[in-house]
């Protein structure tokens, strides 16, 4: 009897595809890291899936295009409003919580308008009241805590910050409909490469989630639960994304409406105020990290202090507890936009915080999981490098003799592969040689039979913003 293919291996393909109506290749669903299965599986799953009429291919062999098919990308539930796909399949879901779910899917017109209720911050006691009980804190401690000695704040996302930025970077962006994808958001991070026909905006959402996260480890030490952090790290996430350029990391003073839910924000910019000067007060008292992270992903966007950007802001905020205390960070991977959606909502119109919950600890356990892998696969010996270490060594080799800046390294390193490299083993040597670059330093460079003027050389224009 064949074995059956587990249907959530199958919803994370969709899922992939969901944001990306052009489709992706095999390669480009591979780097999604929907889940991990040796490539040959991988294009089991999506022959699969293709002839059971889920998803349309394009074209044929390495160049073929996946994309869902036209009934797939939304599904009715109970007459009642479309929701994604992955929201039941993904996220183990509380009875409470399904319950959240279940009003929340109701169209607009059949769920209660509400205002902001000032008595859901009021009644949170730190220390005292807590969202996540001992176990749940217990759990994700025992998961977050990586096995090194105390260090400085910081430290642990200082070590994993390459990886940091583009994971948290794409996944909170793409939980506010950008469509970038991971590989398109890696090529922009590292080598200011926009995506061929995506909106700028979406690039800029990009980069100022890699300005914001860089602030957050780079300044560890220094930041908290205070204005100075809130304010700015609102300023760099909405940097040249809002109409009002002057209203980046200033309060709100206009009133705003939430699209396609019923709660109606504050209007009044001194209750604003007073309440996020609550907020922030409260967040700092909290004892446990975890608690903390949590508070404040419900509560500042509950507030929408800001014209917009909140929920980015609440996302990164969730993350300062986490990076000054050396805890695995939350990059948000793999959770379905219409899950979190739902799980917002629910704060915002029941002030219930089940489903929100839910989603946070099963978000944890992923990044938890993942910083983890990627800690232990530090220094793993690499039989692709080996076999091209020539190739490498005079590639990168010809980019610092060359003084070539990020672009021009990105097109050079096009180029050359094109031309040395075998077609099925490109977009890897590529990628390899795009890490090689980033992470060149002045204890690693003789390698590259360089000389160190060569190098000095380089490092000045490699350095210099564009």
């Amino acid at each position: 009897m064949a074995k059956r293919i587990p249907e959530q291996e199958l919803a994370a393909i969709e899922g992939a595809l969901s944001g990306h109506p052009e489709g992706l290749t095999a390669r480009q669903i591979e780097n999604a890291q929907v889940f991990s299965v040796p490539v040959r599986t991988l294009q089991y799953r999506l022959q699969y899936l293709v002839a059971a009429g889920r998803l349309v291919k394009d074209g044929d062999r390495r160049w073929a295009r996946y994309r869902l098919a036209p009934d797939q990308p939304n599904r009715l539930i109970a007459g009642e409003t479309k929701i994604d796909a992955q929201a039941d399949l993904f996220v183990p879901v509380s009875k409470a919580g399904a319950e959240i779910q279940k009003y929340v899917r109701q169209k607009p017109e059949k769920r209660r308008p509400v205002g902001y209720q000032r008595k859901f911050l009021d009644a949170y006691r730190p220390n005292v009241t807590s969202y996540l009980s001992s176990r749940e804190l217990a759990h994700l401690h025992q998961i977050g805590t990586p096995q090194i000695a105390e260090q400085a704040a910081g430290t642990y996302a200082k070590q994993i910050i390459n990886r940091l930025l583009i994971d948290l970077s794409w996944n909170s962006s793409r939980l506010e409909g950008n469509t970038y994808s991971l590989l398109d958001t890696k090529r922009l991070i590292d080598f200011g490469q926009e995506a061929e026909g995506k909106d700028h905006l979406e690039a800029q959402m990009i980069l100022n989630h890699k300005d914001a996260i860089e602030f957050l480890v780079c300044a560890a030490e220094d930041i908290g639960f205070n204005r100075y952090t809130l304010l700015n790290l609102h300023a760099m996430l909405a940097n040249n994304l809002l109409q009002d350029p002057t209203a980046a990391g200033r309060l709100r003073r206009i009133g705003v409406g939430i699209d396609g839910s019923v709660f109606h924000p504050l209007e009044v910019p001194q209750l604003i105020e007073e309440c996020f000067d609550q907020i922030l007060a409260t967040a700092a008292a909290i004892k446990d990290l975890f608690e903390q992270a949590f508070f404040m992903m419900t509560q500042l966007p509950y507030l929408q202090p800001f014209d917009d950007v909140n929920k980015r802001t609440s996302r990164l905020a969730a993350n300062i507890p986490l990076i000054k205390g050396n805890l695995a960070p939350l990059a948000f991977a793999d959770v379905p936009r219409q899950t979190y959606i739902e799980a917002v909502l629910g704060v915002y119109e029941l002030n219930k915080v089940d489903l929100f919950k839910d989603m946070f600890i099963w978000a944890y356990e992923r990044s938890a999981a993942r910083y983890a892998a990627v800690r232990q696969s530090l220094g793993d010996p690499d039989p692709f490098r080996l076999r091209h270490r020539d190739e490498l060594r005079a590639l990168i080799g010809e980019v610092i003799r060359g003084r070539m800046d990020r672009k021009q390294a990105a097109e050079h390193v096009t180029a050359w592969t094109s031309s040395h490299i075998a077609m099925g083993e490109r977009n890897r040597f590529r990628e390899i040689a795009e890490d090689e670059l980033l992470a060149l330093h002045d204890g690693n460079f003789a390698r590259y039979q360089v000389r160190p003027s060569e190098f000095r050389a380089w490092r000045q224009v490699w350095r210099a913003k564009p």
